[in-house]
């Protein structure tokens, strides 16, 4: 005699099977998670000049040719090169002023990437000091345009309270000067 497979088993692997892929997707999807949300707020204080300079320029880069006709043919007179890196250790501060309470250090480096503009290739670690998140890092990657007035980058990661975080940041020069460096107003946004 033949066995057949119960209507009744397969109707009840069917019905396992959906529940399984219902949970599964509700649970990778967040959609079903209350969303919280840090909202970080700092100045990050970048000095390319002065006694002791937190950010420094590296390797320099080549000479666009608008940059040097723009400088009258010199390219050592330019200030935007294509390929110039940059490494910074700038001081991360509750308000603009230099005298401000510090909260972290903002490490890391960018590549000037566009040949027209100030578009930089960011990589970044916010190292907070101070405060609930002592002891916690941020790693910010992005393309900067320093052209534009608020610039936004993408959080991969952190360590610490920070871990598998995700979020952007939004940057805007508050008292800026690219030859010099100066104060930009940094805020983050963690999911």
């Amino acid at each position: 005699m033949a066995t057949s497979t119960s209507p009744i088993f397969l109707l009840s692997s069917a019905l396992l099977l959906a529940a399984a892929a219902y949970f599964f997707h509700r649970d990778a999807g967040d959609s079903f998670r209350a969303v919280v949300t840090t909202h970080l707020h700092f100045y990050m204080h970048d000095e390319y000049t002065g006694p002791r300079p937190t950010a420094a320029l590296i390797v320099a880069g080549r000479p666009t040719a608008n940059a040097t006709a723009a400088c009258g043919g010199s390219a050592a007179e330019t200030e935007r090169r294509f390929g110039d890196i940059a490494v910074m250790n700038n001081a991360l501060t509750e308000g603009p002023e230099r005298g401000s309470a510090r909260v972290g250090t903002a490490q890391g480096f960018t590549v000037r990437v566009a040949e027209r503009g100030a578009v930089n290739d960011l990589s970044l670690h916010l190292v907070m000091e101070a405060g609930e998140y002592g002891g916690s890092s941020l790693a910010v990657k992005g393309r900067v345009d320093t052209d534009t007035a608020v610039r936004e980058s993408v959080i991969v990661g952190g360590t610490g309270r920070f871990r598998f975080a995700r979020g952007y940041a939004l940057s805007r020069s508050y008292d800026y000067n690219l030859d010099k460096g100066g104060v930009v107003e940094i805020d983050v946004y963690l999911h």
